[in-house]
C-alpha cells in the first residue's frame, strides 16, 4: 500500500508539511484547490502552485480529495451539461502533472454531517459526534451557523459558497428520489469516466457519511448492494471506490472486509479510521485502534493485505489530543498516531508471511 495524508494547504490547515515529512512511511499529499467553487474550472496554473508546494517537500500529489460535483449535476438540472464540460476539464488538467486518483462524493447538499466538532471522550480527548435525536429536531440551517462559528478553517463539504443557498437547495431536493439520484450519477459517470480512463485516472466515490438519509435527502453510496450497483453503472477500472471504514461502519451490518474481498480491484484509494456506536444510533469517532471503537480495523487492514493491496490509503479522522489545536478531525497528533498503528498491523502481516513461507520451505 502507499500511505498518503491528507491536507488542506497553506494558510487552510494548522499542520505545515515538514511535520507531515516526519510521520514515517508517508509519501504522497492528499490535496485540493479548496478555494475554488464546486462546478468551476480548476486550472493548469492553480494545480502547479499547489504541486510544486507539496513536491517541495519530497511528497508526490498523486491523489486529489475532492473535485466536488456541482448541485445542478447531483439535481439533473439542464445547466449540468456546462458543469460537468467544467469536470472534464479539471479532470484533463490534473493528469498533466500526474494526477491519478480523484476521490468525489454524490451527496446532496452536505458531504457529511455530525452534530459535535467536540465532544469529549472518557480521557479527556474530544472528537466528532453524531447525536441521531439532535438530527431529528434540529434546523438544518441552525447546524450550519454552529459549524460556521466553531471553525477557524474552511470545512470539506461546507464551504460558505455552498451555503449561502441552503434553502433553495433543499426546496429542490424536495422531490428528488434515490432513483433520481442513481440516474443523475450514472449521468455523470458515464461522461467522465472514458476521460478519465484515457487519462489514466481513477474516480474513487466517497460513501454517504453517515450512510443513511439526513434531513430528508436521499442517500445512495451506503452498503455492499448499492456499491455493487455503482461500478456496474459504468464497467471501467477507473469507476471506483473509496473505502471508507468510518463512513460505511456506522452500520453495523456492513462487512466492510467482505467488501474489501468482493471489490479490492475496485478500491484504488482507502479511509481507515474507528468510530464507536451506541445502540440508540449515535456515534463518536475514536482513535483508531480497533478495542476503542466498534470497527474491526485489524480485519480490515487483513482483508487488504491479502487483496495484495497496492492502492492508497491514508488515516481518516482522528480525535484532538494533547490540547492541539486544529482543524475538527483533522489534526497531526492522532492521525500521526492512526498511521503508526495501521503500519504495525501491515508490518506484522508481512512478518507473519514471511515467517510461514520460511517455515514452509524448511519442511
Amino acid at each position: 500500500m502507499k500511505m498518503v495524508f491528507r491536507w488542506f494547504g497553506v494558510g487552510n490547515d494548522s499542520i505545515s508539511l515538514e511535520h507531515v515529512k516526519q510521520i514515517p512511511g508517508v509519501e504522497g499529499i492528499v490535496w485540493a484547490l479548496h478555494d475554488i467553487p464546486a462546478g468551476e474550472v480548476w486550472t493548469i496554473e492553480k494545480i502547479n502552485e499547489a504541486k510544486q508546494q507539496v513536491e517541495s517537500q519530497g511528497f508526490h500529489i498523486d491523489v486529489v480529495e475532492s473535485v466536488n460535483i456541482h448541485e445542478d449535476i447531483k439535481l439533473g438540472l439542464p445547466s449540468r451539461e456546462k458543469y460537468i464540460d467544467n469536470y472534464i476539464k479539471t479532470i484533463e488538467n490534473l493528469a498533466t502533472v500526474g494526477v491519478k486518483v480523484i476521490c468525489y462524493n454524490f451527496m446532496p447538499v452536505f458531504d457529511w454531517v455530525r452534530t459535535n466538532l467536540s465532544k469529549e471522550l472518557e480521557d479527556g480527548s474530544t472528537a466528532l459526534f453524531f447525536e441521531n435525536s439532535k438530527i431529528a429536531d434540529i434546523d438544518p440551517k441552525e447546524l450550519v451557523q454552529t459549524i460556521s462559528l466553531n471553525s477557524d478553517f474552511t470545512m470539506p463539504g461546507w464551504e460558505p459558497e455552498r451555503l449561502v443557498y441552503l434553502t433553495k437547495l433543499f426546496d429542490q431536493y424536495k422531490d428528488v428520489t434515490e432513483e433520481d439520484l442513481w440516474d443523475h450519477l450514472q449521468y455523470f459517470l458515464e461522461r467522465v469516466v472514458p476521460v478519465a480512463e484515457k487519462n489514466g485516472i481513477k474516480m474513487a466515490i466517497h460513501p454517504d457519511d453517515p450512510p443513511f438519509s439526513v434531513f430528508g435527502l436521499p442517500r445512495i453510496i451506503t452498503n455492499e448492494i448499492n456499491i455493487k450497483r455503482l461500478l456496474g453503472l459504468v464497467e471501467s477500472p477507473s469507476n471506483g471506490l473509496t473505502l471508507c471504514s468510518g463512513s460505511l461502519g456506522v452500520n453495523p451490518d456492513n462487512n466492510i472486509s467482505e467488501i474489501i474481498r468482493k471489490f479490492s480491484d475496485r478500491i484504488p484509494f482507502a479511509h481507515i479510521r474507528n468510530v464507536k456506536r451506541y445502540e440508540n444510533g449515535d456515534f463518536i469517532e475514536t482513535s483508531h485502534r480497533t478495542t476503542d471503537g466498534s470497527v474491526d480495523i485489524h480485519g480490515i487492514m487483513e482483508a487488504l493485505y491479502n487483496a495484495q493491496y497496492t492502492g492508497y490509503l491514508r488515516p481518516d479522522h482522528g480525535r484532538h489530543i494533547w490540547d492541539e489545536k486544529c482543524r475538527p478531525g483533522y489534526g497531526l497528533y492522532d492521525r500521526a498516531l492512526g498511521i503508526m498503528y495501521l503500519w504495525g498491523i501491515w508490518d506484522s502481516l508481512c512478518r507473519t508471511k514471511v515467517k510461514t513461507e520460511n517455515y514452509a520451505g524448511a519442511k
